[in-house]
């Protein structure tokens, strides 16, 4: 019987070897470390602690996290800080992004951001604005986005629908929206968050833009299993997304959820096989795939 999802800091498990990797060039990192630091900006690369950030940095790809550090909501999960006020927009984050790209020869970005439901729009205009100043610099650059589901608890001025349509007639090269989990463990997971509430953020923007490729990913390891992964991915199909990223659930401290299941390299692959078999044209499935996880080679 498996155990119920639990926050309870006894439950430690050994890492396996296969999610132990070396960080890369120490060069590549401290670069785009200094460039950020000097902006004051972020990347998820470093807030998250991605463990393919090297790579990543040497395939000239970097994922900047907008709006901040400090996220409004609390997902059990995730790595970047929560629980306090966020920060006031920077009215310079759009320039300094751009420049920091310039500088490092970026080919590809992704652009994410924390959750930001105190703004009256979720934060999708900035998500425009960032765009606009980059393709000003890097007319070349291709630009994917990883938004929430900019649900903010009340409609406000703009729908749901009409925020995600704000980012979309930007014509990013790929809209990304992680479903994070399948739908029985979204609660304990994704605190804030829905799962047809994600599925819908996919679907209007197939309706928006039918050319659009759109993706999501799931987080393996929070005591899922394998049919409820593959209705999942029927789920996402079904929506017409088009690429997938499955990788292991690594619990950033003792005070987030512990992992129930390191799934093996095998079940990895043996999963995206399936989700290819499901018709999704990109498919990144491994321990230590993240969502952005060489998302340049599918633009």
């Amino acid at each position: 019987m498996k155990k119920n999802v639990t926050n309870d800091h006894s439950q430690l498990t050994s890492i396996p070897l296969w999610l132990k990797r070396p960080i890369g060039k120490a060069s590549e990192l401290s670069t785009v470390q200094k460039i950020i630091k000097q902006r004051n900006i972020h990347t998820i690369c470093e807030e998250g602690r991605c463990p393919n950030r090297g790579e990543c940095y040497s395939n000239k790809t970097a994922t900047f996290l907008l709006m901040g550090p400090i996220c409004t909501r609390s997902c059990a999960f995730c790595q970047v800080d929560k629980g306090h006020a966020p920060m006031a927009l920077d009215p310079d984050e759009p320039q300094k992004v751009a420049e920091s790209v310039k500088l490092l020869g970026l080919r590809y970005v992704v652009l994410t951001a924390v959750a930001r439901d105190d703004l009256a729009d979720g934060g999708a205009q900035w998500f425009v604005k960032v765009m606009e100043a980059i393709r000003q610099l890097n007319s070349d650059t291709k630009i994917e986005v990883l938004t929430s589901d900019f649900w903010g608890g009340k409609e406000g001025k703009l729908s749901q629908k009409q925020r995600v349509e704000t980012v979309v007639k930007a014509q990013p090269a790929c809209y990304n929206h992680n479903v994070e989990t399948v739908q029985r463990l979204q609660g304990p997971v994704r605190r804030g968050a829905k799962y047809e509430r994600s599925l819908d953020v996919l679907k209007w923007v197939k309706e928006l833009e039918p050319k659009m490729p759109t993706k999501s990913g799931l987080m393996l390891g929070h005591g899922e299993t394998e049919s409820e992964i593959i209705e999942t991915l029927k789920d996402l199909r079904r929506v017409d997304c088009d690429r997938l990223t499955l990788g292991q659930y690594m619990r950033p401290s003792l005070d987030h959820l512990p992992v129930q299941k390191y799934w093996t390299p095998d079940e990895f692959e043996h999963l995206g096989e399936i989700a290819h078999s499901l018709g999704f044209s990109h498919v990144r499935s491994g321990p230590l795939v993240r969502s952005s996880y060489h998302a340049g080679e599918e633009g």
